[in-house]
């Protein structure tokens, strides 16, 4: 294998720590310190001169400061000879404003893009865009990484160690604009799940979402919502109160990225406590910190999703084939597990 590395921002050390610790590397050293008017500086403390370099920082909370961070950090690496910057970007901020959903309304999708662009990145890798439109914005290469068998890794296991039939569990879109990634999800859970059902919902005004009808037989099933991120949580909730008033046994919410803002926290724990909910699962693209974290929340990792990318990259061979790889895994149990049951 070729030489690898990897600088981790502030964001989400532990990440990049495990993402390391999986390709027997050591993370390659760079120093962010921050001046008393708040002004940013990064330095790198290991040559980069001819390397290609891979760069991970997600742009959660605090938006503006992890972005600028990024975009110092670029221009460092760039000033500093660095063959080719790769920027890992495990979860994008600013990629719901991907449209003018308003006259007199900016595209800041775009100038993130463009800033990221300027400062001298060569690849972007990103972890379930918002939107893949998202990727148009970009006239570099951009990789969309799919958590969807990470998602589908998960739901299998929660069907085989609590020995559910597969014909009473059921995927679930919150909503129409979600069925591409449901249908990811399900093209890896298989014969462990049977079919898919949609929640159909309007936006009387902004931030607010209200359930019209659920589409597809959820009565007496376990449910699995699958959704891109939690943010505040109010529509997820929404979702799973929705399933249960139309009788679904059990609801787990899945989402790739775990933003949980405002009071997300609170009504996470209310709709546990109230049975709406069974679990709440999300991947690491966030660092969750310990003051957001909450009973019955599960974190799963991505860090092999993107190590494995990131290897596969550097070795030039086809990404696809990591997703091939986890596909044909994830069949193997959930054939084994279908026989089993066949079998008693």
């Amino acid at each position: 294998m070729a030489e690898i590395n990897i600088f981790g921002l502030s964001s989400n050390q532990p990440l990049v720590e495990e993402i390391c610790e999986l390709l027997g590397i050591d993370q390659s050293r760079a120093k962010t310190s921050r001046f008393a008017d708040g002004e940013i500086i990064v330095q790198s403390l290991d040559s980069v001169r001819g390397r290609e370099i891979y760069i991970i920082q997600s742009t959660n909370q605090p938006v503006n400061d992890n972005l600028m961070e990024l975009l110092i950090a670029i221009d460092a690496f760039k000033r500093a000879s660095a063959a080719k910057i790769n920027v890992v970007i495990p979860y994008f901020g600013y990629a719901r404003q991907d449209r003018k959903a308003k006259g007199r309304q900016p595209i800041t999708a775009k100038l993130v893009a463009n800033m990221i662009e300027n400062a001298g990145a060569d690849r972007i890798i990103c972890v379930d865009l918002h939107s893949t439109q998202t990727m148009g914005f970009f006239d570099i290469p951009l990789d969309n990484f799919s958590t969807a068998q990470s998602v589908a890794s998960e739901i299998v296991d929660t069907i085989i160690d609590l020995k559910l039939n597969p014909k009473d569990c059921i995927l679930v879109s919150p909503d129409h604009g979600g069925l591409t990634r449901v249908h990811n999800v399900a093209s890896f859970t298989g014969a462990a799940t049977s079919g898919i059902a949609v929640i159909a919902k309007r936006r009387p005004e902004p931030g607010k979402a209200e359930v019209e009808f659920v589409l597809g037989d959820i009565e007496g099933k376990t449910c699995f919502v699958v959704d891109d991120m939690i943010d505040t949580g109010g529509t997820i909730i929404n979702a799973a109160k929705a399933l249960k008033e139309h009788g679904a046994k059990t609801v787990y919410l899945i989402a790739c990225h775990g933003l949980f803002n405002g009071p997300a926290k609170q009504r996470m724990e209310e709709a546990i406590a109230e049975g709406y909910v069974e679990e709440i699962i999300v991947t690491n693209t966030i660092n969750i910190p310990e003051e957001k974290r909450f009973n019955k929340l599960k974190i799963i990792s991505i860090a092999e999703l993107l190590a494995n990318m990131i290897k596969s990259s550097v070795d030039c061979h086809s990404l696809s084939d990591v997703y091939n790889d986890y596909h044909e895994f994830i069949q193997k149990r959930v054939t084994k597990y279908i026989e089993s049951l066949e079998t008693k």
